[in-house]
């Protein structure tokens, strides 16, 4: 076995006062009551909410703090993300951080995809987030929306991730879409999906997490949370060399494929149909975009369709006229 002991955090995040002092209380009390939690998750955007005007530089006391807090329980520490700027080009990113027990950030990662259209202004990170716990395993990191595209988590898998952390913040009525990708991701990548959210501003909750072969380890409701759970790293390599459940060899089927896929290739013209549909926008009361839309007739069209319409009608009239 390869043991290690995460534990998520699900609070209630309040959008217009930081929620640091919380998080710290939190932690306190998880690490009191269980000791031998190694790693702490909390959700999206759970330190100042989901409002940019709370941004931050790069450096700053409240991470100092959070490093301090990681110090002082001897874990790792996802303490959620916030809004940084950047120093070249001032910038916001939705950023995460990930601290090791003596208190070090050894990866920063900024969410490649903004929840766009509705978090406009939020810019797009380029870099993946994987890293080693020494003796245990490797971890990859995505935030939120990220998980809805397959190929953050087959780069993070590629590269050897064998316990995928997802910070979200949904408040939003797809959470059930949300809980059956996390799943999915498990299933499709052979990995632990960790999968934490916020209450209030901070979601609708139902944190989950899922092992390798789909199977729901814990679910949490919609009120306040935390919840260790001891993974094994073991049943991830035993289930990527022999199948989930003995059968599909995910992982292996895909290094060995026969097919390369030009929908990467942005210049093949695969991908043109995507090039179709409208601008990435809000939708508006009574819009109705994608809905099909009848063609307005020409003049010409307009008269013949007239003369039909009265030949019809009249063919009737005269035939009810000679039935009696």
């Amino acid at each position: 076995m390869t043991p290690f002991a995460i534990a998520g955090v699900q609070m209630y995040v309040n959008a217009l006062q930081p929620n640091v002092d919380g998080m710290m209380h939190r932690l306190d009390v998880l690490m009191a009551r269980f000791p031998w939690t190694q790693m702490v998750l909390f959700s999206e955007l759970a330190p100042f909410g989901p409002l940019e005007k709370f941004k931050l530089p790069p450096e700053n006391d409240i991470i100092n703090r959070f490093c301090e807090a990681a110090r002082h329980h001897k874990i790792w520490l996802i303490p959620g993300s916030m809004f940084l700027t950047s120093p070249e080009d001032g910038r916001v990113y939705n950023t995460s951080l990930v601290i090791d027990p003596d208190g070090n950030i050894i990866r920063r990662y900024a969410k490649m995809f903004p929840f766009l259209p509705y978090e406009e202004g939020v810019a797009a990170g380029t870099d993946f987030c994987v890293f080693d716990v020494p003796d245990v395993g490797r971890f990859g990191l995505s935030i939120c929306y990220d998980m809805w595209f397959p190929e953050t988590t087959r780069q993070l898998t590629s590269q050897g991730v064998e316990v995928l952390l997802h910070p979200v913040l949904t408040g939003t009525t797809d959470r059930d879409a949300e809980l059956a990708i996390a799943r999915a991701t498990a299933a499709q990548f052979q990995c632990y999906v960790i999968d934490v959210n916020g209450l209030g501003a901070g979601g609708v909750g139902r944190s989950c997490i899922v092992d390798p072969t789909s199977l729901v380890l814990h679910q949490s409701a919609g009120q306040e949370d935390m919840f260790p759970i001891e993974v094994d790293l073991s049943m991830v390599r035993r289930q990527r060399e022999t199948g989930l459940k003995g059968l599909g060899q995910v992982l292996k089927s895909f290094r060995d494929r026969s097919v390369d896929f030009s929908v990467y290739d942005r210049n093949s013209g695969t991908d043109a149909y995507l090039k179709t549909l409208g601008t990435l926008d809000v939708p508006q009361q009574g819009s109705r975009a994608g809905l099909q839309v009848d063609v307005p007739l020409n003049a010409e069209e307009e008269l013949l369709d007239r003369k039909q319409a009265r030949g019809f009608g009249a063919s009737l009239f005269k035939g009810k006229t000679q039935s009696g």
